[in-house]
């Protein structure tokens, strides 16, 4: 017996009713991201596993739960759709030595995939806009990215989104960190859920991010990261803060935001709302400069952040913050021989001149035609029969605005549509 085939669970159609709002966002971003000079880079989904595991690390829910991870038929060879940008972005400014004459501002867009129990703000194919910059040592950087979010969610109209920052410091301080922090956990095992008996020893201060409540009064009392940084992380996050603060923006230190592993240092912060519920981090960010280190290049420096489309999108909806959705400009309704053959030549006429126009198929009167001329939205319907083909005329008529209808030359229509000012499509 035949079923119906569905989308795969956490997978999700972009249906047209949305999709006007994940462009109005695509095209924000990218002019967004241009203004501040980062180009375009464009990543495979799929990696070599290898990639990840030394690069997100093996003691992680993302490699040990979340990854889709199989085996290529043709070489053996195991390959993982990728969970995150950076880690893909790092791969190819070595393999193509991009950072060679000059430092890098790059950016990316497109699905991730983890597979995880989906909820709201969490699917398991979901949208990232990702940023990275490579060759960037000082904490200028830093400033430019958070100053950068900040720009973003003033374009996009949205409020009530909170920064929080923390310094991880460099790795000599989250060795004398660590040693302290384990000590400490190990003296308070019995309270530790089993992610966090798991990471005791592998990847300790990603306990101190864990949400478990009967954990939170152990974490608050643990040993701060704060207490045992040098000299040289400290004067860093001075400058970060004393550059934020010129700027007007405001934030919170948050001395449980930390990154579990070694290559980040420095610089971490965080995006955060509470009209999400759980999936509050709408944008994450920091310093990772180990990661192509660690990834068998060169050291040097780097650091980026990276935002999901879809809670972004879910926060406009709940802050009810409209995307623009301009209509068409022109429904064509044509009917009879020479009228079609007519109108499909006007239709290309308009459309070489920046019109945007739906062309009526499918037959019909010029009563039904017209009746889904309005329901298309568009500002104006052309009407177009054999007579107005015999007389190289055509009638346009306002469909939204007040306005007679007129019978003109397909020149004319052009230069009426084309015009700035009342009656004109050039400042729509």
């Amino acid at each position: 017996m035949s079923h119906t085939i569905q989308a795969v669970r956490g997978m999700n159609d972009i249906l047209p009713g949305d999709a006007h709002l994940w462009e109005f966002f695509e095209t924000t971003a990218v002019d967004w991201l241009k203004r501040y000079g980062y180009r375009a880079i464009r990543l495979p989904i799929v990696e070599s596993t290898d990639l990840f595991i030394r690069s997100i690390g093996e003691v992680t829910d993302i490699v040990e739960k979340e990854m889709y991870t199989f085996i290529d038929a043709l070489n053996g060879e195991s390959l993982t759709l990728r969970p995150e940008g950076t880690a893909g972005c790092a791969r190819a400014v070595m393999q193509h030595n991009l950072s060679y004459n000059a430092p890098q501002r790059l950016y990316y867009m497109g699905p991730m995939f983890r597979h995880e129990r989906p909820q709201k703000g969490r699917y398991r194919q979901f949208h990232q806009v990702g940023v990275e910059a490579f060759g960037f040592p000082g904490p200028d950087m830093d400033v430019e990215h958070i100053l950068m979010t900040s720009r973003l969610w003033k374009r996009l109209g949205l409020t009530d989104v909170r920064l929080q920052i923390n310094t991880l410091g460099d790795s000599a301080a989250r060795r004398r960190h660590r040693q302290k922090l384990v000590h400490y956990l190990e003296r308070h095992v019995e309270r530790l859920d089993e992610d966090a008996k798991r990471r005791l020893h592998a990847n300790p201060l990603r306990i101190l991010d864990s949400k478990n409540p009967a954990m939170q009064e152990m974490i608050d009392n643990a040993p701060r990261l704060m207490d045992d940084l040098g000299e040289d992380a400290l004067q860093h996050f001075e400058q970060l803060q004393q550059s934020l603060r010129e700027a007007d923006i405001e934030y919170e230190i948050n001395p449980r935001l930390v990154r579990g592993l070694d290559y980040y240092n420095f610089t971490v912060f965080e995006w955060v709302t509470d009209q999400l519920g759980a999936q509050g981090t709408v944008c994450a960010g920091g310093r990772y400069d180990g990661l192509l280190a660690q990834l068998g290049g060169k050291p040097a420096p780097a650091c980026g952040f990276a935002m999901g489309v879809e809670r972004l999108l879910a926060l406009m909806a709940e802050q009810q913050v409209a995307a623009p959705s301009p209509p068409a400009d022109v429904y064509l309704v044509h009917q009879g021989a020479a009228g079609d053959r007519f109108a499909l030549c006007a239709a290309e006429r308009l459309r070489d001149h920046g019109i945007q126009v739906i062309y009526h198929c499918g037959g019909g009167g010029f009563k039904s035609q017209m009746k889904k001329a309005d329901h298309s939205g568009a500002r104006y319907a052309i009407i177009i029969g054999d007579d107005e083909a015999a007389r190289d005329r055509l009638t346009l008529k306002p469909l939204r605005e007040l306005g007679e209808q007129a019978q003109l030359s397909l020149e004319e229509a052009v230069d009426v549509l084309s015009s700035p000012g009342p009656g004109g499509l050039a400042t729509s």
